[in-house]
C-alpha cells in the first residue's frame, strides 16, 4: 500500500486545540451570546407565565388525584365483592 501524502510535508489547515482551549471558547461565545442575542421577557410578562405555570400544575395535580382515589373506590369495591 502507498500513501499519496508521503513527502509532501501536509500540515494540517485546522491548527490542533486542547481540550481547554476548546472549552474556554466555548464558554466565551456562550457568554457573548447570552449578554447580546437573547431577549429576556419583562419581569411582569415572567411573572404572569409562572403564575399561569403554578396554577395549570395544581389544577392537574388535582385532577391526578381524583383520579387515582377513582381507581382507588372502584378497585376496593370490585375486589370487594368477589
Amino acid at each position: 500500500m502507498v500513501s499519496k501524502t508521503i513527502g509532501w510535508e501536509f500540515e494540517s489547515l485546522r491548527p490542533c486545540m486542547n481540550n481547554m482551549s476548546k472549552l474556554k471558547i466555548f464558554i466565551l461565545n456562550l457568554i457573548q451570546e447570552v449578554r447580546y442575542k437573547i431577549t429576556w421577557p419583562a419581569y411582569h410578562k415572567l411573572q404572569s407565565s409562572s403564575l399561569l405555570v403554578l396554577v395549570a400544575s395544581f389544577m392537574f395535580a388535582l385532577l391526578i388525584g381524583l383520579i387515582d382515589w377513582s381507581f382507588k373506590k372502584v378497585f376496593v369495591w370490585f375486589y370487594g365483592a368477589f
